[in-house]
């Protein structure tokens, strides 16, 4: 079975499969192609010019718009230009990099999990919030050594073709057998998962944490006897599109990629999903400096650049100055402007319960 994905490995991915569908310009798949060359070994000229900043994301045509999106408003605030490193800044390379004082890259596109790992480990610079302004994200996801540059979800995906005029709305729904019948998928991992759970066993999201995981795998127990379990966005897209599932939890990503493709056949719904935020983090010793590594984070707060990586890859502004910007064909798969229907991530929670939480649930999967 495929090793479990990360929404922004997942992003970089759908971005391939633009590529390769003809979506873009052969000058563009060309560049692309040169940007994916980085994936497979550590980089070795990033951050290391004067006069230049690097992002370090996921890959793929990532790259191009993370570039496109914040490239003019970094270099006004810093005076550096911006280079953007698709080497795939996992948690194992920034603990290589900053534990061999070789570090290349001066900001990184992670997530809350690892920020809080990175930053107990004393990989990462803590984030100065007299230079990143916290009123630019929601409170949630404001945390010691990272924060918010994008919002994602995983929401209730569902085959209209299977439930007509009366499609399922809440996750009780997704639990409910009988009136929605059909199998289930669900991702290989617990994130999410235990939480939807719950809020189909009736718990209100203001006590969802800390999570009671064994309650959660009870309520889940039924459902994964029969159910699939993804580990990528690829896998997810196709079990729904090929009809192998009647509902999923997914990425919103994939869920309205899978809406566009099918013409509306498979539809989803932000209501009760859980969001999540793509997280900056500043690895130990980068090139350009902490201070300066702060203000480009605090650059790619401004709210059109954000509008502008939510046109280009579908990932939600984090700050919430940006919602009146969003243009109205665009604001049905803005996950911030559905927060108010959505549990918030609490990845303190996740930081400090994973490893049991991820082994219960694999062991969930297994009997």
């Amino acid at each position: 079975m495929n090793e479990p994905q990360s929404h922004a490995e997942d992003c970089a991915d759908i971005l391939k499969q633009d590529l390769a569908a003809g979506r873009i310009s052969r000058r563009d798949f060309v560049a692309a192609l040169a940007a994916l060359g980085a994936v497979s070994a550590l980089p070795k000229r990033a951050g290391a010019q004067a006069g230049e900043l690097v992002i370090a994301n996921w890959g793929g045509d990532a790259v191009r718009h993370f570039g496109t999106a914040f490239g003019q408003v970094v270099e006004q605030k810093t005076g550096r230009k911006l280079t953007v490193d698709g080497g795939g800044p996992s948690m194992g390379r920034i603990r290589t990099m900053v534990q061999a004082r070789n570090t290349v890259w001066d900001v990184c596109d992670s997530g809350a999990g690892d920020s809080l790992e990175l930053g107990r480990l004393g990989m990462l610079e803590p984030i100065d919030y007299d230079i990143v302004d916290r009123n630019k994200m929601l409170p949630e996801f404001a945390y010691p050594h990272g924060c918010a540059n994008y919002m994602f979800g995983v929401v209730l995906a569902y085959d209209r073709r299977r439930y007509g005029d009366n499609p399922p709305t809440r996750l009780a729904d997704f639990w409910d057998l009988q009136k929605f019948p059909g199998r289930r998928l669900l991702r290989k991992q617990a994130l999410a998962m235990l939480e939807m759970a719950l809020i189909a066993d009736g718990v209100p999201f203001e006590q969802i944490y800390p999570i009671d995981i064994d309650r959660a795998l009870r309520k889940l127990r039924p459902l994964a006897r029969d159910a699939l379990f993804w580990a990528n966005g690829t896998e997810s897209q196709q079990h729904l599109r090929d009809g192998e599932c009647s509902m999923g939890l997914i990425w919103h990503t994939r869920a309205n990629l899978l809406k566009r493709e099918t013409n509306g056949r498979i539809d989803w719904t932000f209501n009760q999903g859980i969001l999540f935020p793509g997280i900056w983090i500043v690895p130990k010793g980068n090139p350009a400096g902490a201070k300066t590594a702060m203000e480009a984070i605090a650059a790619m707060q401004d709210p059109a650049a954000q509008v502008k990586l939510l046109e280009l890859m579908g990932n939600g502004p984090a700050n919430p100055a940006a919602r009146e910007l969003v243009p109205a064909e665009l604001r049905s798969v803005d996950p911030g402007l559905a927060a108010d229907r959505m549990l918030r991530s609490n990845g303190r929670w996740w930081g400090e319960n994973t490893t049991i939480a991820e082994q219960k649930y694999a062991d969930m999967i297994g009997t």
